[in-house]
């Protein structure tokens, strides 16, 4: 029998990374999560595959990898909120860029030459065209996007200087949720949209929208929005392009169309059956009126399709988690 390939998923207790193992659990990889629990959740890992520590403790990692024997690590762990980021840069370099200096220095020295890494479409910052290809350069304009800019310059240099290959995924608007519920976004504090909808729905208190101004149809911010089960089937189409022999690269996921913000409260009202009570505000600060993705060189290259990404397939499957959620804390 043939021994099935072992990955280590870094923040496999959080969002996006508790469904890329799910997914690859499903796809027979031997999956090990590290978490340190700080932004994920316990009941998202299989108790038998997490191993909770900071990937910071780079002799932890390293104790890991002799114990484990990974033959790749997808790495999610860090922090995303940018508001957060505007406000304690110092949390996040040390965190997102320090961890990850960490976590390559143990590969490094375990022999484990295949990363797989969550970075962001805000390394791209105010885009100047749209939509948004991979050429378009680094031009972050918040903590967050930088931070992930200096791990993808890291990993250039790894790749260079020791044959760490690598692939960054430069996502964009993530959301919705596992089809049965399982499985959704429970960020805290919550700051992605469709959620922070739902909770003025259960609340009554009004979500407010930030700016009503912007140079787009209905004058609402317009976004890239990809279903989190997408996101997992492009990090395991990714994974297996660097174990195939892949060179290191960068690709943006996305469906390459965008919502505004006033379309997804209407998705959300039409999902729903309800209300959303909304107000009007300022817009904030560094946001563009319009982030959407040219997706195409991950289509080509990684035969990778969005399958999940209607915006009533997301707002649908979000609704579901949400539900099961609020009665499973009733109960």
């Amino acid at each position: 029998m043939v021994k099935p390939t072992s990955i280590l998923v870094t923040g496999g207790a959080g969002y996006i990374g508790s469904h890329t193992v799910r997914l690859l659990e499903q796809r027979g990889y031997d999956v090990t999560v590290v978490d340190n629990l700080s932004r994920g959740y316990r009941h998202n890992a299989d108790p038998q595959r997490l191993r909770v520590l900071d990937i910071a403790d780079t002799a932890a990692l390293c104790t890991l990898f002799e114990e484990r024997k990974c033959d790749a690590v997808v790495h999610f762990a860090a922090y995303i909120a940018v508001g957060e980021s505007m406000r304690t840069p110092e949390v996040y370099f040390a965190n997102n860029v320090g961890g990850s200096l960490s976590l390559l220095t143990a590969m490094i020295r375990a022999g484990v030459r295949h990363l797989v890494f969550s970075s962001t479409a805000a390394v791209y910052g105010m885009p100047a065209a749209v939509p948004i290809r991979e050429e378009a350069g680094f031009a972050p304009v918040n903590p967050y996007g930088e931070s992930k800019v200096m791990v993808e310059r890291l990993l250039h240099w790894f790749d260079q200087i020791h044959g760490l290959r690598s692939v960054s995924l430069r996502y964009f608007n993530a959301a919705g949720a596992q089809a049965d519920g399982s499985l959704g976004e429970e960020h805290d504090p919550e700051t992605h949209l469709i959620p922070l909808l739902f909770r003025a729905i259960f609340t009554g208190q009004p979500v407010t929208i930030f700016g009503e101004d912007y140079p787009t149809a209905d004058g609402t911010g317009i976004r890239d929005y990809i279903h989190v089960e997408d996101l997992a089937q492009a990090h395991v189409r990714a994974l297996e392009w660097l174990r195939d022999g892949g060179a290191s690269d960068a690709f943006n996921v996305g469906t390459g169309s965008g919502y505004s913000v006033r379309e997804v409260v209407r998705a959300v009202e039409e999902v729903t059956g309800q209300k959303v009570p909304c107000v009007i505000g300022p817009r904030r600060e560094g946001d563009p009126p319009e982030l959407v993705a040219d997706s195409s060189k991950l289509r080509r290259t990684l035969k990778w399709t969005p399958d999940h990404s209607q915006l009533r397939d997301i707002v649908s499957s979000a609704w579901h988690f949400e539900r099961r959620r609020r009665l499973q804390q009733v109960g």
